[in-house]
């Protein structure tokens, strides 16, 4: 006898998966029950009955002869037996003898078809890890919380209705109408199922636990959606079904009438019993006749059910899933449409509930990610903590800086403080109306970030905006926006643009920028853009920094006479662009960084008479002409890094320098002259060749920073004592021996400002070593 338990082995499944059975399945494996129940009940009867039919002697015809003499007219038990045998083995039809074991095997074959995709490995992983992420996602805080935003119901309220539903009874309000091709999800009213009531708020797990489940589900789906191995594998199962159903109809209404009460068996034992034919009852048939038809009936209604899951399955496109419905009912429009094994598993899960689908859809959303994001964000980056963070700038403004994070937090809206903002490689950024709170907010930097802006949030930078800095990968990264911002007075630009920036469309519009004083392009400009023209008539300061592009076109700075401030910054100038000369205005010009060699076009500098500051350092300029001597309003000159060997006495003409650097050449001799710069405040030498010091630069007595380091000198001349305001002077990297005494002269001269070798400064006195430290120590203190 066979145990029914033995036969568990086929069906027992987790009890989670039973959300991937629909109602055929379900209703197909009571079936299986019953027929197993019929195969069972057949072969215990036939066991304890006995196996074989019951023989009788059937009645002589006329035509027989009669028993021989002296044979017994009655068969003993013996010849009973064994004529019982023969009966069954040759005379009993084999659907009689084995009906119950072909139900018995059949049944099986149905079991195990019916969970076969839940055990193969292939798919059974799928499965197993769908369904983990789905329980996770049903019972999430974070879904009834999105859930509860977008239909408008309040979530302290909706945490404080108690709810009857759980997750194991949820109802299932769908019928076989209501799939169709391309709406997978028909409107529903959401039940919130909760153990406890959840928090308005989220705390930090729960919002981790969340973001962890938004990568699952994102990691899931793009596994998932590159094969179809689940919904192939179902349909095989259920064809094999179909198959086995026409089979088991067939042969089986065809032999069911093979099983009979009475069976002839004819065997030749008339010598021993007087009888050719005996007429054998099945003591078994009428209960067996009675279980096959009942079997039949039960099979007939399996086979209808598994007919109609190949309709459901070949006539609705179960590959392709949409959440319309969802959609349109939560107002997430975002969420995506989905295909393949991911789709099949979703249609099979409305079957169960649509409740589950439409939870999981939020977890499909970047909206609702963003939104959790957010939260999480908040929590992160409190109010108290961004006031940590705060720290001025250079232009003097109090300036909060946030790098690689994973949006803006709300809590930034809360230190209203704040005056200067720079946002560092974030990405899907948007600046809401809520930054209309920083009132004394006027300076923003956005460096590599992609940001969206609010309608009300721009009418607020508009208004208050002065500085703006951004820094892109492609022109197509800059934000139309900005150039709204009719009060904003500083424009720095950094990335790079198109070869012609007088084509590229992105600039077009400075125009619009009314208030704006300050221009800085870092790029790749071949001629100055003519948007940059349009600003002229109040654009003080203009930079342009070009990355080694060679600068060709510089007609259009002829018409920016009011320009202040002029920087050409590594253009690959070979000559001082002659448009330079035009600019009545300017102050200041720097030519940084070029392969500027000679310098002959000075001597048209003389026209601009409120130029103060030349900085034509990190060049190739070998030789100063003596035409530098009518730049007589030049107070900063800076030399430095470039191949200059000998300094012209023309150079110190110039009387109202302070500030002159000339570090960094080939330079060996300074003339005497420089005696007559009697407003120097700064002189570097530094890294050159010089051997000797004339005491003409000790006459500068308003020398505050002098810097000789770095060349050939050995001895420094004592009437370095004339200079009583000296803060700093650099000496290291020469051959002197010792320092003289006249340092202490210098009362000024503390010993963080006198950069020397520790041993050369042991050399001077010790009392005025002492007195250097003891002035730093009374500074410190």
């Amino acid at each position: 006898m066979i145990p029914v338990t033995e036969f568990r082995q086929f069906t027992e499944q987790q009890p989670a998966f039973r959300v991937l059975k629909p109602w055929w399945d379900v209703f197909t494996d009571y079936l299986s029950v019953v027929m197993l129940m019929i195969g069972v009940f057949g072969c215990t009867f036939e066991r304890t009955e006995g196996d074989n039919p019951t023989p009788l002697e059937c009645d002589r015809t006329e035509g027989d002869p009669p028993p021989p003499p002296g044979t017994r007219s009655q068969t003993d038990r013996g010849q009973y037996n064994y004529i019982n045998q023969m009966c069954y083995e040759k005379a009993l039809h084999w659907y009689a003898k084995y009906f119950p074991y072909l139900v018995l095997i059949h049944t099986v074959i149905f079991m195990v078809c019916s969970n076969f995709w839940f055990k193969f490995p292939g798919s059974s992983s799928k499965i197993e890890h769908f369904i983990s992420i789905l329980g996770k996602c049903f019972d999430s805080p974070w879904t009834t919380r999105a859930l509860s935003e977008v239909s408008g119901e309040n979530p302290e309220e909706k945490d404080n209705k108690k709810n009857s539903a759980s997750r194991s009874n949820l109802d299932t309000p769908i019928g076989e109408g209501n799939l169709e091709k391309t709406q997978s999800l028909r409107s529903i009213p959401e039940k919130i199922v909760v153990d406890k009531p959840a928090a308005s708020v989220l705390d930090k797990k729960e919002g981790e636990q969340a973001k962890a489940l938004f990568e699952k589900v994102k990691k899931f789906r793009l596994h998932v959606e590159e094969g179809d191995i689940l919904y192939m594998m179902y349909v095989r199962q259920t064809v094999v079904k179909v198959l086995k159903f026409i089979l088991i109809i067939a042969y089986n209404s065809a032999l069911v009438s093979k099983v009979r009460f009475s069976v002839t068996c004819t065997e030749n034992m008339q010598d021993m019993t007087g009888y050719r034919y005996f007429c054998c009852n099945h003591t078994m048939a009428h209960l067996f006749s009675k279980l096959s038809y009942c079997y039949l009936c039960f099979v007939g209604i399996y086979g209808l059910t598994c007919l109609y899951t190949s309709y459901w399955l070949f006539y609705i496109s179960l590959k392709e899933y949409s959440f319309e419905y969802v959609r349109q009912e939560t107002g997430i429009d975002d969420i995506p449409d989905v295909k393949n094994d991911f789709a099949f598993m979703l249609h099979m899960i409305d079957q169960y509930d649509p409740l589950y689908s439409k939870r999981f859809a939020v977890f499909l959303s970047e909206v609702s990610e963003n939104k959790l994001k957010q939260l999480n964000l908040n929590h992160e980056w409190t109010a108290d903590k961004l006031r940590q963070k705060l720290q001025n700038n250079n232009n003097n403004r109090l300036e909060l800086q946030l790098f690689m994070l994973s949006g803006l937090p709300d809590t930034i809206f809360e230190v209203t403080e704040l005056q200067s903002l720079k946002l560092e490689i974030i990405n899907n950024v948007t600046i809401p109306a809520a930054i209309a709170q920083l009132e004394d907010l006027q300076e923003l930097s956005l460096y590599q970030c992609s940001l969206k802006i609010h309608s009300a949030a721009t009418s607020f930078l508009k208004e208050n905006l002065k500085v703006l800095r951004v820094k892109f990968d492609d022109a197509r990264e800059l934000p139309q926006w900005m150039y709204v911002f009719r009060n904003l007075e500083e424009l720095h630009l950094i990335g790079s643009l198109s070869s012609d920036a007088s084509k590229n469309v992105t600039l077009d519009s400075l125009r619009e920028l009314k208030a704006l004083k300050t221009l800085m392009l870092k790029s790749n400009f071949t001629k100055i853009p003519q948007s940059i023209v349009d600003v002229a008539s109040h654009l003080q300061r203009l930079c342009i920094c070009n990355d080694g592009t060679k600068l060709v076109m510089l007609n259009n700075l002829k018409k920016m006479v009011n320009l202040t401030e002029l920087e050409l910054v590594h253009c690959d100038l070979e000559r001082i662009p002659h448009a330079i000369f035009s600019l009545s205005n300017l102050q200041t010009l720097d030519l940084k960084e070029n392969n500027l060699r000679t310098i002959e076009e000075i001597v048209s500098f003389q026209h601009l008479r409120k130029l103060t500051c030349l900085k034509l350092w990190h060049n190739s300029i070998a030789f100063i002409p003596e035409h530098i001597k009518k730049l007589s309003s030049l107070e900063r000159l800076y030399f430095s890094h470039n191949k200059i060997e000998i300094l012209p006495s023309h150079l110190f003409l110039c009387n109202k320098l302070r500030y002159l650097d000339l570090s960094n050449n080939d330079i060996r001799f300074i003339p005497p002259e420089i005696g007559v710069l009697q407003s120097l405040q700064y002189f570097s030498v530094s890294c050159n060749k010089i051997e000797n010091i004339p005491d003409e630069l000790f006459f500068c007595k308003k020398l505050q920073t002098l810097k000789l380091g770095r060349n050939m000198l050995s001895v420094l001349s004592p009437k370095i004592s004339f200079l009583g305001v000296l803060t700093h002077l650099e000496l290291k990297g020469n051959h002197f021996e010792f320092l003289p005494a006249e340092l202490g002269s210098c009362r000024a001269l503390k010993h963080s400002g006198l950069v020397v070798e520790d041993t050369l400064f042991e050399t001077l006195p010790s009392d005025i070593r002492v007195q250097m430290q003891l002035d730093l120590c009374l500074m410190a203190f």
